[in-house]
């Protein structure tokens, strides 16, 4: 028996282009003598739909493009996700499902049982959970059909708070007395870069508990927000890993079944590095944010930091250097070696630049407010101004030249509040937002990695905004190592002030910088969407009150 596993990178709602890539899949899958053809969580509609699911017309939708999938698989079944209406009369009105198309109708169907609602995830919102678990029997062999959490019912969560095992139920036990020859996964799973070993470790340690081949086939490819791996895999009875699909792309992948029950002694491919990964997922984000929503152009503020000179690398290989344009907008606290850096790196980068300055808009600001302010000092507010001035400029070429501005801002800054609403914390895309700042080096280092790109001088010098003589990050945050560590610890790990892990001399920093995330939840509410590669992104998988103390 010969299986397929397609990889692909679907659109949500679009139901055209889906429909084209299965098909496409589906014939690739015939061509190459293919028995069954697996493709991955609501594939028919991509992920995730969210309420959208709520519109008859779009489960009318979904159904149409099921049937005509079922009328071209002829002599191959294929295996698609789609959501299906629950015509019990009590639950919710959908249940997440895995059907099994061949010779132009359905012939199995296995609807998903546990439905995750953390981080992300919020699909009892929409969907009724299956209680009942069968496995089928398909060409003499019997397939267990699981979707994606159905196989993750015990995964290790960073969270101290958080329970190994989440669900009182385990559809693999239930199928696993049915006896199964294979074990097959459907999934949509999101990249998080501290997840990678763990996520495959949950497929190894199925196949051995149950000594039998898993298949896993995840969706690749970025929807709003969240980007999608891929990686899909087959893991032997033993559970070495037989093969596995690239990473962030797409692949429709044939392979003889006795390759999985055999497994294979050649050793097996070392981990892509972490900083690799975390910068082919946001160059995937880039290019399907604006490729699925029909934009061409980017632009953004290059100050000569390392943030934007990081994010304009990101854009240029993931739009092309002919499509993102860069804007260099000094004051009078800019130093001469910030323009000269962003210089040096738009030309090694063959990109178009424009250098405006804002000194005549800024001083034109100072003299409208200058009655009103008489007899204070100045202070963040003459900052803040320089800063919004900016994201006026950028804004205007923006919608003159229908460009779509790119934020520039770290986790690290988005975190503590370091940045200004309506000013550097603007725009129509955070690339780079849930990405650290000790971590925004080692992606510099990386894109620099064949040869000086980055001008080492923006590396090297010490952080800072520049809206004051002198002014430094450190002025008023601490170094970026410790801040990044409180942060990691009390955002991704959840733990409470008392168990960050700190020096005794530190720890009164550690409460500083809680107060500091704590009081600008307001900010993070108002920014633009942030491109997910951590497993707790500032978005929609952190819903924190913003009138609150705790």
């Amino acid at each position: 028996m010969k299986i397929t596993l397609a990889q692909l990178n679907y659109h949500v709602g679009n139901f055209t282009r889906n429909k084209e890539l299965i098909s496409l899949a589906i014939k690739k899958a015939k061509d190459d003598y293919s028995d069954l053809i697996i493709f991955s969580e609501l594939s028919v509609v991509g992920y995730p739909p969210l309420d959208l699911l709520d519109r008859l017309d779009f489960i009318e939708n979904s159904d149409r493009i099921v049937r005509e999938i079922a009328r071209e698989c002829k002599g191959i079944a294929a295996l698609v996700g789609a959501p299906v209406i629950n015509h019990r009369p009590e639950g919710k009105k959908l249940f997440n499902s895995a059907l099994l198309l061949s010779e132009g109708k359905v012939i199995f169907s296995a609807n998903k049982a546990l439905l995750p609602t953390y981080d992300i995830f919020d699909e009892y919102r929409y969907f009724e959970p299956e209680t009942v678990f069968r496995v089928f029997e398909y060409r003499g062999l019997k397939l267990a059909v699981t979707i994606c959490e159905d196989l993750w019912d015990e995964q290790p969560f960073d969270n101290e708070f958080e329970k190994s095992r989440l669900y009182r139920v385990s559809p693999m036990e239930e199928l696993a007395r049915q006896n199964p020859d294979i074990i097959i996964n459907i999934s949509a799973s999101p990249f998080s870069y501290s997840k990678i070993k763990s996520k495959e470790n949950i497929f190894r340690s199925k196949a051995l508990r149950y000594g039998k081949p898993v298949i896993l086939v995840n969706q690749t490819g970025a929807n709003s927000e969240l980007i999608f791996d891929g990686a899909s895999a087959v893991f032997s009875n033993r559970g070495e890993i037989v093969h596995r699909l690239p990473w962030f792309e797409e692949s429709v992948f044939t392979f003889p079944l006795s390759d999985a029950i055999s497994g294979n002694d050649q050793e097996e491919k070392p981990e892509p590095d972490v900083i690799s990964l975390i910068r082919k997922a946001l160059i995937t984000g880039i290019q399907d944010y604006f490729g699925k929503l029909g934009f061409g152009d980017a632009v953004l503020g290059l100050s000569g930091g390392l943030d934007s000179a990081v994010t304009l690398c990101l854009a240029v290989e993931a739009l092309g250097k002919e499509h993102v344009k860069a804007l260099l907008l000094p004051s009078r606290h800019s130093s001469e070696h910030s323009v000269t850096d962003s210089v040096t790196l738009a030309g090694r980068l063959g990109i178009n630049y424009e250098i405006i300055d804002i000194e005549k808009a800024f001083r034109a600001f100072e003299d409208i407010l200058a009655p009103y302010f008489m007899g204070r000092e100045r202070d963040v507010t003459e900052e803040n101004i320089q800063a919004r001035v900016r994201a006026v400029i950028l804004m205007a070429f923006a919608n003159k030249f229908n460009y779509i501005l790119l934020n520039t801002s770290n986790k690290s800054e988005a975190a503590v509040g370091y940045g200004t609403l309506y000013g550097d914390m603007a725009g129509g895309l955070s690339v780079i937002g849930d990405v650290y700042k000790t971590d925004v080096y080692r992606l510099a280092e990386y894109i620099n990695r064949n040869g000086e790109i980055i001008p080492q001088n923006i590396i090297n010098k010490p952080p800072s905004a520049e809206l004051r003589p002198g002014q430094l990050d450190t002025d008023s945050l601490p170094d970026y190592g410790l801040l990044d560590s409180i942060l990691y610890q009390y955002i991704e790990l959840q733990r409470s002030p008392a168990r960050i892990e700190v020096s005794n001399s530190e720890r009164g920093v550690v409460e500083r910088v809680l107060s500091m995330i704590n009081s600008n939840e307001y900010k993070r509410y108002q920014a633009p969407p942030v491109l997910r590669i951590s497993s707790k992104a500032f978005g929609a998988g952190r819903r924190m009150p913003i009138v609150a103390r705790f």
